[in-house]
């Protein structure tokens, strides 16, 4: 019984903290006719992570905070395969994202939703917007190596 409640519960935040502005309709339209569509704009998104600097070889330590944070923050949305639940799964996503694209995305999520083209064609695809899951830069970056070690990369 306690089980159902607390899922009842995790959706009934889940569905609060998707919901979006219903008036805006002109403004939205004008938005999107002018977005910042230099290629730039949108490959490293918009945020305070400017560079990246990779793992060659990937740090275990930090691949499995990483999925720690993923299975407490990340898993009732996204599947470590390419099926959609929520969000997208993350199969690939190192592979079609720069690193400092996922990591605004995660750290930045309310501005790159409202202003990144790449993060709006995702909002229009999923229809369900990104809860700010005030995920620290060091989280992100952790997050960031366990996306790679998902996708295959040593």
């Amino acid at each position: 019984m306690n089980k159902h409640i607390a899922l009842l519960l995790g959706l009934g935040i889940l569905l609060s903290a998707c919901g979006g502005n219903s008036n805006n309709t002109a403004d939205s339209t004008a938005e999107k006719e002018t977005p910042a569509t230099t290629p730039a704009a949108s490959e490293k998104g918009i945020g305070e992570i400017k560079s990246v600097t990779l793992n060659n070889p990937l740090k275990p330590d930090m691949v499995a905070t990483g999925q720690a944070i993923y299975d407490m923050k990340c898993a009732a949305c996204h599947k470590l395969d390419d099926m959609r639940v929520v969000g997208p799964g993350w199969k690939g996503i190192t592979e079609r994202r720069k690193p400092e694209w996922i990591m605004n995305m995660i750290t930045n999520v309310e501005v790159m939703l409202d202003k990144d083209p790449a993060a709006q064609a995702l909002l229009e695809e999923c229809l369900t917007r990104m809860p700010n899951q005030n995920v620290s830069i060091g989280d992100a970056r952790d997050i960031l190596e366990f996306m790679y070690a998902n996708d295959g990369k040593k």
